[in-house]
C-alpha cells in the first residue's frame, strides 16, 4: 500500500511514522508513506498556496491550482483514492479503516485555514473524512490517525487473531485486561481469569465487553454481532439498568 500525504507543514508528520507498527510496516515493505510539501506545486516566487475568499470573509482558503497539480503528479496516471481531511467529512471509524486498508494507493489532503476552494471537492476529491466533532488547526494529526489505523490492518503486519479480537472490530468495546501480579494494593484479578477454564473465560470477557459497551458507548450495540445468549444477557442488563433508574426516580 502507498499513502501520500499532502501538507504545507511536513515536519509535523516526521515523528508518528518512525516508530512502532508503522515503522515495522515500512521496514517490511508492506507500506510506503510519503509526506509531500504542497508548496512544491505552487507557482510564483512565494509559492503561495492560499488566498482570500471571493465574497469576503475572514481567513484564507487553499487555491485549486497547487492541489490539482500535486494530486495529478502523485497519481501519475494510476488509480488512487483522494481523501480530503475536513470537519465536514464523514466521521472516521473502524469499518472505514478496514475499507481503506483494501486500497492500493491513498492520497490524503491535509486541510487548513478556512478550507479549500470548492472546485477541489467537486472535481478532485473522492471522499471527505473527519476524525471527530472538534476543531484542529489542520489535517496533519487527522492524517496521522487515519494512517495508523489503516496501516495496522494491512495483511501480514499483525496476526489475524489480534486484529479480529481488538476493540471495535466486532462493534463492541474491549473487555477488562489484567496481568501480574494477581493482587495489587487489595485489588485482585477476577478468579475466572486464573482458572484455566477457557470457555468460562470467554464467557466472562464477552459479558464484560457487553457491560462496558452498554455503559459508555450504547450506540455501538446496534451493529454488534451477538449470539442468542449474549443478546439475552444484554436484555437483562437493560432491564436492570431501567429498574435502577426507576428506583432512583421513586426516591426523589
Amino acid at each position: 500500500m502507498r499513502i501520500d500525504i499532502l501538507t504545507i507543514f511536513p515536519r509535523i508528520l516526521q515523528g508518528p511514522f518512525s516508530e512502532s507498527m508503522i515503522k515495522r510496516a515500512l521496514e517490511r515493505g508492506l507500506a510506503e508513506i510519503n509526506v509531500v510539501d504542497l508548496r512544491l506545486f505552487a507557482e510564483g516566487k512565494h509559492r503561495q498556496v492560499d488566498d482570500a475568499p471571493y465574497g469576503g470573509g475572514c481567513g484564507m482558503i487553499f487555491k485549486p491550482e497547487p492541489l490539482f497539480a500535486a494530486v495529478e503528479h502523485l497519481k501519475s496516471g494510476a488509480a488512487a483514492r483522494v481523501i480530503l481531511l475536513s470537519p465536514q467529512g464523514r466521521t472516521f471509524n473502524q469499518k472505514m479503516a478496514g475499507d481503506l486498508a483494501g486500497e492500493r494507493h491513498l492520497i490524503l489532503i491535509c486541510g487548513r485555514y478556512e478550507g479549500v476552494d470548492e472546485r477541489v471537492r467537486e472535481a478532485l476529491v473522492d471522499d471527505e473524512i473527519s476524525i471527530g466533532d472538534y476543531i484542529l488547526t489542520g489535517g496533519e494529526l487527522a492524517a496521522a490517525v487515519i494512517t495508523d489505523a489503516v496501516v495496522r490492518l494491512i495483511p501480514g503486519l499483525l496476526p489475524a487473531r489480534s486484529v479480529e479480537d481488538e476493540s471495535f472490530s466486532a462493534s463492541m468495546l474491549e473487555y477488562p485486561q489484567y496481568t501480574r501480579p494477581p493482587e495489587f494494593r487489595g485489588l485482585a484479578v477476577p478468579a475466572v481469569l486464573l482458572s484455566g477454564n477457557h470457555a468460562e473465560i470467554e464467557l466472562w470477557r464477552r459479558r464484560r465487553s457487553i457491560e462496558r459497551t452498554l455503559k459508555t458507548r450504547p450506540d455501538l450495540l446496534k451493529n454488534a454481532e451477538l449470539s442468542a445468549e449474549n443478546y439475552k444477557y444484554l436484555e437483562q442488563l437493560s432491564r436492570d439498568q431501567k429498574d435502577t433508574l426507576d428506583s432512583r426516580g421513586d426516591k426523589e
